[in-house]
């Protein structure tokens, strides 16, 4: 839908994509902290997301912070699969965390013809601001990312993230400034994650 806050631009796989790895990390309570202390609440999203089995990659700021980037970030940020199947159990999840077009009035629910093209759905819901994405970094789709990925335990469930190396590229090249601004975190967190082996 053009006007749901969208900007231009199977079940759950619980195995890393060829080349990933699984990564339980210790500092998954940065995250907690970060999304406990503040409103939006997207530890349940991502739970949500989770257990109906939708495939989704976490990018952004949030998958940064997965890893133990010490920042916080008011939205969270997927991409998702978009198959028939997989959109159809996003949709389902959408409608039990009463998910609508963010900043407009006429309070728009997504449907399947909003989450199947590359564009950018963005929503609030119950439980915080959340942005379906068909497609980030030029047109990159979910396929085109799994390689970039790593599939960390989140409270005992797969979730799929951006690597930081990737997250880190991909803010080089968008370089806004709050993407520069973002830049100095992820490159010590990843020193820090190389340093400690």
């Amino acid at each position: 839908m053009e006007s749901i806050g969208r900007k231009s631009a199977g079940s759950s796989n619980s195995h890393p994509a060829r080349g990933c790895r699984r990564w339980k990390h210790s500092l998954l309570r940065s995250f907690s902290f970060a999304v406990e202390s503040e409103s939006p609440q997207y530890r349940k999203i991502l739970l949500r997301l989770a257990d109906e089995g939708v495939e989704v990659i976490v990018v952004g700021m949030a998958a940064a912070i997965l890893q133990g980037v010490p920042t916080t970030t008011w939205d969270l940020d997927v991409v998702h699969r978009r198959t028939p199947e997989n959109v159809q159990r996003l949709l389902h999840v959408l409608r039990d965390i009463k998910a609508i077009a963010r900043r407009d009035p006429r309070r728009l629910e997504p449907n399947e013809t909003h989450l199947i093209g590359p564009g950018h759905v963005l929503l609030e819901t119950r439980f915080g601001d959340f942005d379906c994405l068909g497609a980030i970094d030029g047109g990159r789709a979910f396929e085109d990312l799994l390689a970039g990925t790593v599939v960390i335990d989140f409270e005992g469930r797969p979730i799929r993230v951006l690597a930081l190396r990737e997250i880190l590229a991909v803010k080089k090249r968008a370089a806004r400034p709050k993407d520069l601004a973002a830049i100095p975190y992820i490159e010590s967190t990843i020193d820090e994650i190389e340093r400690q082996g």
